[in-house]
């Protein structure tokens, strides 16, 4: 059984939680690590390890919250059937407690939280202190043969709100840091943000045989590619299936940097759960070609990024790139969801450079003081992303290519 299978603190939270309603939402939330997670190498299977309990108390740290309309599809069967071509969901909107994307500080700490993501604890450069000394015992997922899907768990002092942090991209010329996913990551990237399988020139191997010459390319082909089991989405969905199976009762939110937020926007959309990506590569494409069917409305998912990062912008491609030069085809500029955008380079006079991509950035600099002319809280309104339209020099359609594995 997967009881049997999970850490003993989980076993333990799985009882409490027979009897334990949620409590009632509040205007603002506490929360602690609970758990780090990681996918084991070469499998879908998702793998998690507990933080010590002594440390829960001390580890802890608030966001404001706000009240979100929240699309639940009523079967999630009928979620995965129109996948197939099925019935399309029905949908229910239900009220829950979601992040306050217009309060600077929540926003800036789940950047936190994003940026711990990377990291395996706080003993690295680069980890940002959420509260007190924090303490993991095996941190399953992380060692330097495992190179996966990873992240951390965060829970309430009451368990009634879980956060699940997922890692984006390990490059070296983005973060400052490669790693054993950047393999994984950048195959991922190019399935997911490329017009198709990453195929920029003449020169470049393409991550999936769909290129049918002259800038057409299979249209199933590519969506077959992008469903396959062992890629991030799959095995997201698998972790989330996993955080929920482990605290039922509870509200899950996600959050992520770069491909972590993308992610963390295609689980969200599945799943109808409040989402908050920071510089994320444009997903929309991707949710089509995996064909999620999209309720009405996407406002619990919302995608914060500055002007002067080229990758969501969707200009971090062509040949004198810095995202061609490092072997990534991010070609997609169009969002889920909302918006809030940090125009960096027209008030700020920051020039477009993919180094500014990093999550630092966004929470040293961006997210540091409030922004000008915003209204209360500190936060830019929604941006309209008008007339976006990915991959329109591209002709899509049956060219009878078959599927066969990608690398």
């Amino acid at each position: 059984m997967l009881y049997n299978i999970l850490p003993s603190a989980v076993q333990y939270l799985l009882v409490s939680y027979l009897w334990k309603d949620a409590a009632p939402p509040p205007s603002s939330m506490k929360f602690e690590l609970r758990h780090v997670h990681g996918l084991v190498t070469d499998t879908t299977r998702v793998v998690f390890n507990d933080v010590d309990q002594s440390s829960f108390a001390a580890n802890s740290f608030e966001v404001r919250t706000r009240t979100l309309n929240l699309p639940k599809a009523r079967s999630q069967a009928d979620v995965f059937g129109a996948r197939s071509g099925g019935t399309q969901p029905v949908w229910d909107d239900l009220e829950s407690e979601g992040p306050n994307v217009h309060d600077r500080a929540t926003l800036q700490t789940l950047a936190k939280m994003t940026s711990n993501a990377y990291y395996e604890d706080r003993s690295r450069t680069g980890w940002y202190d959420l509260g007190p000394e924090w303490n993991t015992s095996y941190p399953f997922g992380w060692e330097p043969d495992q190179d996966g899907f990873r992240g951390h768990i965060y829970a309430t002092e009451d368990n009634s709100t879980v956060v699940v942090s997922i890692k984006g991209t390990s490059a070296g010329w983005i973060v400052g840091g490669g790693g054993p996913t950047t393999r994984k990551d950048k195959l991922n990237d190019n399935l997911l943000f490329s017009c198709c399988c990453g195929r920029v020139g003449p020169t470049w191997t393409p991550v999936c045989p769909c290129y049918a010459g002259n800038n057409k390319c299979d249209q199933q082909c590519v969506e077959d590619s992008l469903a396959e089991e062992s890629l991030f989405y799959s095995v997201g969905i698998n972790l989330y299936n996993n955080v929920t199976y482990m605290y039922p009762n509870s509200r899950i939110w996600l959050t992520g940097h770069s491909l972590g937020g993308s992610l963390a926007a295609l689980i969200g959309v599945t799943f109808g759960v409040p989402v908050v990506g920071f510089e994320t590569p444009a997903e929309k494409l991707a949710a089509s070609r995996l064909h999620l069917p999209i309720p009405l409305s996407t406002e619990h998912i919302t995608n914060v990024y500055h002007t002067a990062d080229p990758i969501p912008m969707g200009v971090c491609s062509g040949y004198t790139s810095a995202c061609t030069a490092g072997g990534y085809a991010l070609e997609t500029q169009c969002h889920l969801g909302k918006v809030i955008r940090y125009d960096t380079v027209s008030n700020l006079g920051w020039s477009v450079d993919a180094r500014t991509h990093g999550i630092a950035v966004v929470v040293e600099k961006v997210l540091s003081t409030d922004w000008e002319g915003a209204e209360e809280g500190g936060v830019p309104g929604y941006y309209e992303e008008k007339d976006c339209v990915d991959c329109y020099k591209w002709e899509y359609g049956d060219f009878n290519l078959s599927k066969r594995s990608c690398p």
